[in-house]
């Protein structure tokens, strides 16, 4: 069933890259706090501070990701003969899939950014989805996507904390998380609270970011790899693919489904990463021009910078082996609660 709107397209030129719902004298020195904030992820003694600054990284980094990777933020496997777009599409229709969703039926969106998945699981299903974000400027971006799209009828934004949000007990008839509760200072409570407003037999599908059973903790090259994904990324510690599972069980899940969609015989994802390092070079001198003219704020530069040396800590990531983002969880919140 396809209604309307698409699964990626940019939404932003270079002219309009700015620091979302900051100012343009705040871009710089939140840029700063943030770096030193996630330099060594793993010591994160203030965990109630990691929301806050998860939204400062979203107000620097969502005008550069829309311009030069589109509107869905989130890694998809590579499909020879498949453009970016169309595999992107396809990761985020099997979700629907997956959780079996149908026309008139509500499903929450945790973590929804400017609402690419969000479009795409509407127009392949029917379905109504809610999204929730921590950044006012990434729901103000949704709901101007979802209008053009024309699928706004569907598609409702609000902003919040996905630790606490605003709905009932037992509210959706489904839910998911592409690459998103990654950003949660304890993945407990947030699996906790997608368990708690999802109806009693319903299903949460969810796209992990996790090290791999090839990660050695003992391995330096290895621990300087997924450091360099955290302090990029604004990831409060990198959880291992055993313990998502666990957590999932620990909160009250059935966990129904559980592999790295990275696998062979999947395509490397991060092949996309490797393709667009000269697009990279390009679009810095662009970056750095707009800002020297004063058309882009200061600290813009430094932030595209991070985002490049992330992408090149993501892709011997993938190549090692020792990295997935997109390890799948189907899990179904029993009929009867086994919290109750």
């Amino acid at each position: 069933m396809c209604i309307a709107g698409s699964a990626e397209r940019r939404g932003k030129r270079a002219v309009e890259l700015g620091g979302g719902s900051l100012s343009r004298e705040e871009v710089a020195g939140n840029y700063k706090e943030y770096a030193a904030f996630f330099e060594k992820p793993k010591q994160i003694e203030k965990l109630d501070n990691v929301p806050k600054l998860v939204d400062t990284f979203y107000n620097l980094v969502t005008d550069i990701y829309e311009w030069g990777w589109g509107q869905s933020f989130h890694f998809s496997p590579a499909v020879p003969g498949k453009s970016h777009r169309d595999q992107t599409r396809l990761h985020e229709e099997r979700v629907a899939d997956l959780l079996k969703l149908k026309p008139g039926q509500k499903v929450l969106d945790a973590g929804c950014g400017v609402g690419g998945p969000m479009r795409a699981i509407t127009a392949h299903s029917g379905a109504n989805v809610v999204g929730i974000t921590i950044n006012d400027y990434q729901v103000a971006r949704a709901r101007n996507h979802n209008k053009k799209a024309r699928l706004d009828h569907l598609c409702e934004v609000i902003c919040g904390n996905f630790l606490q949000m605003p709905f009932a007990d037992n509210f959706f008839d489904g839910a998911y998380s592409i690459e998103a509760t990654c950003h949660a200072p304890q993945l407990r409570e947030v699996y906790a609270e997608i368990y708690r407003v999802l109806k009693p037999g319903q299903l949460y599908v969810t796209y992990e970011w996790v090290t791999t059973p090839k990660y050695s903790a003992d391995n330096p090259e290895h621990v300087e790899i997924i450091h360099g994904i955290e302090h990029g990324d604004a990831l409060p510690g990198m959880r291992s693919f055993t313990q998502i599972v666990e957590i999932a069980k620990e909160v009250g899940f059935d966990v129904l489904e559980n592999r790295d969609l990275a696998l062979p015989p999947a395509h490397p994802w991060w092949k996309r990463l490797k393709m667009g390092r000269l697009a990279y070079y390009r679009n810095h001198v662009v970056i750095a021009l707009l800002s020297f003219l004063g058309i882009a704020p200061q600290g813009v530069v430094e932030v595209h910078e991070m985002l490049f040396k992330t992408a090149l800590y993501l892709t011997r990531g993938g190549e090692t082996g020792i990295f997935t983002p997109m390890h799948l969880l189907v899990c179904r919140k029993p009929a009867v609660s086994q919290r109750e």
